[in-house]
Order: structure tokens, then sequence, then C-alpha cells
């Protein structure tokens, strides 16, 4: 899985209109109509500007966790990984997205696929790697069915 890295730009501010009562996905409320509130993009998804980048994902190894092939992501490389994350890996010159497992023992560390067409990947001494940055939102890009 490849991603195309972009700096987050945070300069800007575009206010949105919000429905603050929801949006229902049964019968529609009369009170749509009335939205007066407003939010900021960056504010509501952006905690630490200075460490936060974008990535379009390219692949399908994480689909099977709703991350598909165009989606937008967003990653802070502030935050700590812990067990479990869905991170951004750089391992032998290349980056990767997959969700980090961390053994018991402290020792052993996974990159883990959610895809079963891919095998996971035990990263060792021999390996150059680091974790890049945690995936804190996926913003989807396509909502039909292929």
């Amino acid at each position: 899985m490849d991603l195309l890295l972009f700096s987050a730009d945070t300069s800007s501010e575009t206010s949105l209109l919000l429905a603050d009562e929801g949006v229902h996905a049964g019968f529609p409320s009369p009170a749509q109509d009335y939205m007066c509130n407003a939010i900021d993009l960056n504010k509501e998804l952006i905690r630490h500007p200075e460490t936060t980048f974008y990535a379009r994902c390219v692949g399908d190894s994480m689909k099977d966790i709703g991350i598909d092939n165009g989606d937008l992501l967003i990653i802070d490389k502030s935050i700590e990984p812990q067990d479990g994350d869905i991170v951004v890996a750089y391992i032998d010159g290349n980056f990767t997205l997959k969700r980090i497992k961390m053994e018991h023992d402290g020792k052993s560390l996974w990159l883990m696929p959610e895809n079963d067409e891919y095998k996971p990947i035990k990263v060792t001494e021999e390996n150059s790697f680091i974790v890049w940055g945690v995936v804190t939102h996926n913003i989807k890009t396509q909502f039909r069915r292929q």
C-alpha cells in the first residue's frame, strides 16, 4: 500500500453549516431546515497542526476496517503509537499503512493488514523502521458501492 503525503494547512478557517441536531437516518426532521451553527473542520479534526499531515490511501490492504483506496487520512506524528493503532510506518525505504501489534514480551512488533490477501509484517532488528505517525481520522472519498 502506497501513500501520497500532504502537509496540513491550517492557516485558513472555513466555517461550514452544522446540523447540530444530527442527521436522521430514518424519517427526515423538519428542524434540519434551521441550521445555524457552524464548525471549522481544521479545529475539529486537527489537534496538533505542526505535526499533522494528510495522506491519500493507495491500495486495499486495510479495506476490511473501512480504509479504502482513495480515502483521505489525517495523520498525527506527535502521538505515541499504542498497540492496536492504525499507523503510517516507514520500513526498509517504503511507507505502509497498517495496524500496529505489540507482543506482550515488549520485543516483537508486527504490522498487521486488514485484508486476508496480505500477510503480516514482522519488524525485526534488521529492518530500517519507524512509526511515522498515527492515523486519527479517515475521510471517505466515495460512498457509492462499486
